[in-house]
């Protein structure tokens, strides 16, 4: 490991650590008003939730980094009280990008960035057409962090009315893959939060898992299964017993190590359409192919298909 003390180092090089460990950052696109009715439309990917009664969520519009200036959006917060938060989805990440510029009080960034200001129900501000998910919000409190160049203030703000664009809803959620949200890294780097970087993992809440020590040493310090592996293995409530075990109809056959891979992609595939019902073959040849390892990718693939089950069912056969 690095180490580094922040007493010893400039501001850039501190926000290059920050930015590009803390992530991947929700953005907040937040539109304001100036008391002279100036639209102002800039993004902030210090930004979260923290909190559902009152809905409360919290963006750092921070001092500038060049001379410990305050931004338009702080400024406006401080007069009206009031502004917006959107979304940034993929389709307008880069026009969001154009309002992040550093435009001079008088210019109207929804102007600059092509995006369609539309008329809230609550607040002054403008809400932003083109996202789908929008928070019309009051400031309860700006804490101020610092004087400095790039020192933060953290903007608390209630949220008064959401808006949600219907078809990215699926049975009362937000659908991440049609929602389509990006993310901040480090630099000039962006993460898109839909496809292959979307997975589940069941949340515990009353469902205890039965955590890791209980895992057999011999699983626990395989060097075949990662730390993710393995903590959904401590997931599960139960391990299955004995009478499961013998359930679990496992027949092994010889064949020429050229079909391995045959054989691994069959079973592969029993499992991705959750026919576990069917006898399911291994491979075995004593002088080409390890049959714990077998198994052990074999529940590394189940594990990753989150059949958990299925995953403890063939690993007990090595214990």
């Amino acid at each position: 490991m690095l180490h580094f003390n922040p007493a010893e180092m400039n501001v850039p090089e501190i926000h290059r650590l920050l930015v590009g460990g803390v992530g991947p950052r929700p953005i907040a696109l937040v539109s304001t008003i100036s008391k002279d009715g100036i639209l102002n439309l800039a993004p902030y990917s210090f930004f979260n939730t923290f909190g559902a009664n009152p809905p409360m969520v919290a963006f750092s519009p921070a001092r500038r980094g060049s001379n410990g200036t305050l931004k338009d959006t702080y400024n406006n917060l401080i007069e009206t009280g009031e502004c917006v938060i959107q979304s940034v989805t993929y389709d307008i990440v880069s026009q969001v990008s154009v309002a992040s510029g550093e435009y001079s009080s008088d210019v109207n960034e929804f102007e600059k960035s092509g995006l369609t200001p539309i008329d809230s129900e609550v607040v002054k501000p403008k809400r932003v057409k083109e996202s789908p998910f929008q928070m019309e919000c009051i400031l309860k409190q700006m804490i101020n962090l610092g004087d400095k160049n790039a020192s933060g203030n953290l903007a608390l703000c209630e949220v008064v009315r959401f808006h949600v664009a219907e078809d990215v809803i699926v049975n009362g959620t937000i659908e991440p893959n049609l929602i389509d949200l990006v993310a901040r890294m480090s630099a000039n780097y962006y993460c898109r939060a839909s496809g292959e970087a979307i997975f589940q993992l069941e949340q515990p809440n009353t469902k205890i898992g039965i955590g890791f020590d209980q895992i057999p040493e011999k699983i626990r310090n395989s060097k075949f299964l990662n730390g993710f592996e393995l903590g959904r293995l401590a997931s599960i409530q139960k391990i299955p017993d004995n009478l499961q075990i013998e359930n679990f109809n496992i027949s092994y056959r010889e064949v020429s190590p050229n079909n391995y891979e045959e054989t691994q992609s069959a079973f592969n595939r029993y499992l991705r359409n959750r026919e576990l019902e069917k006898m399911i073959y291994f491979t075995l040849n004593s002088k080409n192919i390890n049959r714990d390892y077998f198994l052990m990718q074999s529940a590394k693939t189940a594990i990753n298909l989150n059949q958990i089950e299925t995953a403890w069912l063939l690993l007990q056969q090595i214990l």
